[in-house]
């Protein structure tokens, strides 16, 4: 399969992307090194910094689904990036002064999180004027291709840069790179098709649950929303309890854990780039369906993890199999997700698909660091992998899935949507 050439209009959709990710992954893990260095935050204080910024900020964008519908989607792009360089920039300023404080924080994680989604939706519904339907696949390809090449390199040049400049300098960056991705959402020509407002009659309070009532009447794609919901908080769940298993208790060096979990993110820059030949060879559906249950699967070789050498190259293997089958399944996933969903639901539903995985990854991360401190961190490491061998039983079971009616044989009558940005273990 040639590379495909998407346009001038893509490649600075691309480009915004790819700016606000690498943005976003050279400040991973900067809120709670503030919290902790600068205003002496303690386990819990962090804890709920982790778990509640991205549980409000899902509440705080579910009516922005219908609000996006009814206006042009390149000015609300705009806006977010806008929104979140803003948010971003008041912490370095206020470090500066020294007026930095922990509900501060709490702010800028609540609004950056908000601000993501409504992104997210926004983005989706934007590119059906930017691509082909028989593009779909690829364009989402290379937005899950950057996102592994973000994570696997921007953590470990992030954390020098801390190191060298101080607990704001990825922050400062993180918020540069959402200004440039205003930028060059800015310089798309914009062709004004699928953006004007639509009237609703439907009243405020009801018309945020039709995403929700969408993925749920779908026979297809409900399945396809508790197995991803399912596997990215059971995955996302045990993050934490890892980093205390391995720098706590096995007592590895920081260096062999950024090492552990930055490599193999290549592995998912691969999967990526393969997903769209491999669908071509042997079916859009058939493929899904085989990496979808082949991720679930290497998730419970995490707890033969041990101490020194040995138990690096364990979590380098498992890491490594499991993000080279997630970069296989995402763009893929995406992709049939955004085929059946009609125009003018698009923002609704990926409102309701991200608010939903936000919450469950919050909910399970508290039941599991419960469930670590009664059993041990790698009882309960060990308990999310035997729950996730059983999660394929939730995706669909037909290899021959027919197209929504309306559709074509290579897409929806318009172009398709972009897939959502996926965190570091799923959509």
């Amino acid at each position: 399969m040639g590379r495909q050439r998407l346009g001038r209009s893509f490649g600075l959709l691309w480009s915004a992307y790819a700016t606000g990710t690498v943005g976003t992954w050279l400040a991973f893990g900067a809120f709670p090194l503030i919290a902790i260095q600068v205003l002496g935050a303690g386990p819990a204080a962090v804890s709920a910094l982790a778990a509640t910024g991205p549980a409000a900020g899902a509440m705080l964008a579910l009516p922005l689904g219908q609000w996006i519908e009814q206006r042009r989607r390149k000015p609300v792009l705009i806006a977010t990036y806008a929104v979140r360089f803003a948010a971003l920039l008041s912490i370095p300023v206020a470090y500066a002064a020294g007026l930095l404080t922990y509900p501060q924080l709490l702010a800028v994680s609540v609004v950056g999180a908000a601000a993501n989604i409504a992104g997210t939706a926004a983005s989706g519904a934007y590119l059906r004027s930017l691509v082909t339907p028989g593009q779909l696949l690829v364009a989402g390809a290379r937005f899950e291709s950057t996102t592994w090449t973000a994570t696997a390199v921007g953590p470990t040049l992030g954390g020098a840069a801390v190191t060298l400049l101080g607990p704001v300098a990825t922050v400062i960056a993180n918020a540069a790179g959402f200004l440039l991705s205003a930028l060059a959402i800015g310089a798309i020509r914009d062709h004004g098709t699928g953006t004007a407002p639509r009237a609703t009659t439907r009243p405020r309070s009801t018309a945020v649950l039709d995403g929700w009532r969408f993925i749920l009447a779908d026979r297809d794609l409900r399945p396809l929303f508790w197995n991803t919901v399912t596997v990215n908080a059971l995955i996302m769940a045990t993050e934490p309890l890892l980093a205390v298993l391995l720098l706590g208790d096995l007592d590895w060096s920081a260096w062999q854990y950024g090492l552990a979990f930055g490599l193999p993110c290549l592995g998912g820059f691969l999967g990526a780039r393969l997903a769209p030949r491999l669908a071509a060879r042997h079916g859009h559906r058939r493929v899904l369906l085989v990496s979808g249950v082949l991720r679930a699967m290497w998730p419970i070789g995490l707890v033969l993890v041990t101490p020194g050498t040995a138990g690096m190259f364990v979590v380098l293997a498992v890491e490594l199999v499991l993000i080279t089958c997630m970069g296989v399944f995402n763009p893929l996933f995406a992709t049939e997700r955004l085929e059946r969903v009609p125009a003018e639901q698009v923002t609704r539903v990926l409102v309701a698909w991200r608010a939903t995985n936000a919450w469950a990854i919050a909910v399970l991360t508290a039941l599991w660091g419960v469930l670590a401190a009664a059993i041990g961190a790698r009882a309960a490491i060990g308990a999310a992998g035997v729950l996730l061998l059983a999660t394929p039983l939730l995706l669909p079971r037909r290899t021959d899935l027919p197209k929504p009616a309306g559709e074509s044989a290579t897409g929806t009558e318009e172009a398709g949507d972009l897939p959502g940005i996926p965190g570091k273990h799923g959509i």
